[in-house]
């Protein structure tokens, strides 16, 4: 049972140690770090700017489902069935900024440099590609011109002493 236990261990040990988990673990610290900054910016930017037609805090907006609404004096128990929208609306905003600031910091710079990158390999690989069919052109002329020479020189259609010639 040891040696099961020893093979667990050391399975768990193997995927701690890929770089895929140590990549997650650092993209959720900065993602939990991301979140303190987008929530700061709906709740001093966005929130103050739709206060400007109600309340500054998104989570005051609500609706009664069931009445009455409120808040008891006595014990501080909410009465009533209250629709939270406000804290739904907060939520959504969060979660929209921080996608188009993931869209359009992270993943459309990283999108163009790949394909840049792409595109400079298609093209080294194109250039390569382009000169060794040039040269392959060239030398086939140059057989060509060789073996027309002879040709011409010789007389006998390049039988004799030609380099291309069996006999």
């Amino acid at each position: 049972m040891s040696e099961k236990k020893e093979s667990v261990l050391a399975g768990f040990r193997a995927f701690l140690m890929r770089g895929n988990v140590v990549d997650l673990a650092v993209a959720v610290v900065i993602g939990a770090a991301f979140t303190n900054i987008v929530n700061s910016v709906v709740k001093g930017i966005i929130g103050p700017l739709v206060g400007a037609f109600g309340t500054k805090n998104l989570d005051n907006y609500t609706s009664c489902l069931k009445g009455p609404c409120g808040v008891d004096p006595k014990t501080g128990d909410p009465i009533g069935v209250n629709i939270l929208w406000g804290s739904v609306l907060n939520a959504t905003l969060s979660f929209i900024i921080t996608a188009a600031v993931v869209y359009f910091l992270m993943v459309l710079p990283m999108a163009k440099y790949l394909a840049k990158q792409e595109a400079h390999r298609k093209a080294k690989e194109g250039v390569k590609e382009t000169i060794e069919i040039t040269e392959l052109e060239v030398l086939k002329e140059i057989r060509d011109t060789l073996v027309a020479q002879r040709n011409g020189a010789n007389g006998d259609g390049g039988a004799q002493g030609s380099p291309f010639s069996k006999g």
